[in-house]
Parts: structure tokens; C-alpha cells; sequence
């Protein structure tokens, strides 16, 4: 996924962005409310983290704008406040989760999956598949013919991806921009590498080859 974490606190952010970036997300970080919310209205995020106490603009004034402006990508709001009142302050005004500080990651994490399912229409469904090949979205794993696949944080990424975008062309800008959070070319091979790799993990030993690549147009995973 690809996530917006607007914290001003160095160590919260830190430690926010070390997990995250772990599970594979792409993640860009602001801490001040007002850059937080320019990046929230020009860019497209799968999900946000916003502290509730931010210079310049306040957390709960970005969710309120976000909402007015009839942006819906899911919101937690983070927050030493963890009086009931500001609790429901936060979920009236259009933020689907508040988390109080401390919270633990794995607590995060599963309220981030969970969010995110309910905004996708994905209520009970935590697994993506494509013929024999399956992924569990939360115990991070992955089997094809029942065989379990050992795969890397960015294999793991790179296939999610793609597996979300099943049947569909994905173009490497896409690729750049949503697994390595590139916002250019850098004129690597690093997506020829990592879909080798990925090839010889998913593919390689079966009858069918799943991962495509469409010669100037990207790559893509079917059945088909």
C-alpha cells in the first residue's frame, strides 16, 4: 500500500516508518499539518496515519477537509488524547480508526488492514488469488499448488501489486511509483531484476507461467 504518515514526533515517525516500510508499504512521511494536507489532496494514498496534534494544521482539521472535499482513503488518527470525548471527536468528523498513544505495531498494522478491507468492500476477505497461487494479506504469506513461497519484503510488494491488478497491465511507472516509491526513473534495471526473481519463485516448476511481460506496455499476472 501506499501510505501517508503525517507526524511531527521524531521517534513516533521513526519507529512508524521502520515497520512499515518492513511490511513493504510505501510510505511518505510530513511533519507539519499543512504540508501533510497539500500532499493528502494532490496525491493518491491508499491509507493515512495522522497525529492529532500537529503545527500549522491540526489533525482533526485535515480529516475534516479531506471529508468535506469528499476524499474518503481510510484515516487513523494517533493522539496522546485518549479521553473518550476526543475519541469520538475524531470518528465524528470522518476518521476511521483512533488509535491512542502508546499503541504497539502489530495493533496498528491490523487496524491499518482492517480499514482498508472495509473501504475496498473487502470485509472478510484477506487473501488475493490468481489460479494455484494464493496470498494472505495478514499472515504475510504466500503458496502456489499448496508449496509455500519464500519471498523477500519488495518480492512480497511487488507481487501484492500485482495481484491487486489482476488481468491488468502494469506499466513500470506504476511499479516505480507504488513499490519503490520512485517518483522518477532511475534509470536501473531494478523491476527486470525483481520480476526474474519473482518469476523463478512463482513460476518456475510449474506448467503455467503467471507473471506476463508485454513488451513497451509493463507486466502482468493471469491465469489466462
Amino acid at each position: 500500500m501506499k501510505i501517508l504518515l503525517i507526524e511531527d514526533d521524531n521517534e513516533s515517525a521513526k519507529y512508524l516508518l521502520k515497520g512499515l516500510r518492513e511490511q513493504g508499504h510505501v510510505v511518505d512521511h510530513c511533519i507539519s499539518g499543512r504540508d501533510g494536507l497539500f500532499l493528502a489532496t494532490t496525491e493518491h494514498y491508499d491509507a493515512m496515519i495522522i497525529d492529532r496534534m500537529l503545527p500549522e494544521v491540526d489533525g482533526i482539521t485535515i480529516v475534516q477537509t479531506l471529508r468535506a472535499s469528499n476524499n474518503q482513503t481510510p484515516i487513523i488518527l494517533l493522539t496522546a488524547l485518549d479521553k473518550v470525548e476526543e475519541r469520538v471527536k475524531g470518528l465524528k468528523v470522518g476518521a476511521d480508526d483512533y488509535l491512542a498513544k502508546p499503541y504497539s505495531f502489530s495493533e496498528l498494522q491490523a487496524r491499518l488492514d482492517a480499514i482498508t478491507r472495509r473501504k475496498s468492500g473487502e470485509k472478510t476477505t484477506t487473501t488475493l488469488t490468481c489460479a494455484d497461487l494464493e496470498m494472505d494479506l495478514l499472515s504475510r504469506t504466500v503458496k502456489r499448488g499448496g508449496k509455500v513461497i519464500d519471498l523477500q519484503a519488495r518480492e512480497f510488494s511487488l507481487l501484492e501489486f500485482l495481484m491487486r491488478n489482476h488481468g491488468t497491465v502494469v506499466t513500470r511507472t506504476m511499479l516505480l511509483e507504488h513499490v519503490w516509491d520512485y517518483n522518477f526513473d532511475p534509470q536501473t534495471n531494478v523491476i527486470d531484476v525483481h520480476i526474474s526473481r519473482l518469476r523463478q519463485k512463482i513460476d518456475k516448476g510449474f506448467d503455467k507461467s503467471l507473471i506476463q511481460t508485454l513488451r513497451g506496455s509493463g507486466y502482468r499476472i493471469s491465469a489466462n
